[in-house]
């Protein structure tokens, strides 16, 4: 039978990785799906499709944009459906806490195209605008607090650790010089400041120079590596015996939380190698669906070249 899909305009993001997320999670009617990082509602909505008018999708997201997508999407969806605003760890540890359990839940990671394609909000390097990069506005600390406030080894260690830049330390250098004649207000300051701290060639090659600053601020200035070590337990928790669990990450940063959780989980005793015999008595809690991570396919990144990073782990709670 061909499945009911939800209708998206073509004004919203494009789902990545959709066909693989829906064949994994593998959404029956009468389920309980959480979608965590609903976004313009790209995933939703094919999800929600797959329920075939029987059954309850959850939607979390951080950013009060995401209500008019939710509305919208709550229109169309032909299910029981609710909206919950807060960042995902806290409403899924929340939920969990609760009591309450789910057949499927998704976490896109990372930035929404909603987001990035909105120059106020900051996020992108490619426009000059207000350096902020918050994804619930209403959070305290943006991007300008940290490049103007945080020292420079603090600066150097989250270039280094969140952005795998390897000129972290002439770029923390020239922002600090530079925030001491003016504070930063608008990412083209940024951007211009990275461009003269780091050598000629290197402006060249490999993306955008402030490519990878701009990520490690955006890590930051969201905690998006605290977000997810936080929120794996607790969905976790939620999953019915069965239920399913898929995570799309765009960076290694994020794959590797993913997949040293999901190895722990699935292999259970904890018992040194040498032991004869198990003594801990831990069972595995999950089993992969996915061994290695799902990669997007040459027709998908030539279509929607913000696909090409993705990746796509999947498991199991384990029956």
């Amino acid at each position: 039978m061909q499945p009911n899909i939800l209708p998206i305009s073509d004004s919203d993001h494009i789902p990545v990785l959709a066909a693989e997320v829906r064949e994994h999670l593998a959404v029956r009617p009468g389920e309980t799906v959480v979608d965590a990082t609903f976004g313009a509602g790209g995933h939703a909505s094919l999800l929600a499709g797959d329920l075939h008018g029987r059954g309850k999708l959850v939607a979390i997201d951080r950013d009060p944009a995401a209500r008019s997508y939710f509305d919208r999407f709550k229109a169309a969806a032909g299910v029981d459906v609710r909206f919950l605003r807060g960042d995902f760890a806290v409403v899924l540890t929340q939920l969990a806490t609760n009591g309450i359990k789910a057949d499927a839940i998704l976490l896109d990671l990372g930035i929404s195209s909603m987001q990035v394609d909105r120059p106020e909000r900051g996020f992108s390097y490619a426009t000059d605008a207000p350096l902020d990069m918050r994804m619930d506005p209403s959070s305290e600390q943006s991007a300008a607090a940290i490049v103007n406030t945080w020292d420079e080894p603090e600066l150097v260690s989250i270039f280094r650790r969140y952005g795998e830049e390897r000129f972290a330390a002439p770029i923390a250098r020239a922002i600090v010089r530079r925030r001491t004649r003016q504070p930063f207000t608008r990412t083209g300051e940024l951007v211009d400041t990275i461009k003269l701290a780091i050598p000629t060639p290197a402006r060249f090659g490999e993306g955008h120079p402030a490519k990878r600053v701009f990520q490690a601020l955006r890590i930051a200035v969201n905690d998006e590596l605290g977000q997810l070590e936080e929120a794996l337990p607790a969905a976790l928790e939620m999953m019915r015996p069965d239920g399913r669990l898929a995570v799309i990450s765009f960076h290694s940063l994020e794959d590797r939380i993913v997949k040293r959780f999901f190895a722990a989980q699935a292999k259970g005793c904890t018992c040194p190698p040498d032991f004869p015999v198990c003594v801990c008595g831990r069972e595995p809690t999950l089993r992969l669906l996915t061994r290695k991570p799902v990669r997007p396919g040459a027709a998908e990144t030539d279509t929607n070249p913000r696909a090409a990073s993705a990746r796509l782990r999947v498991a199991a709670r384990a029956a």
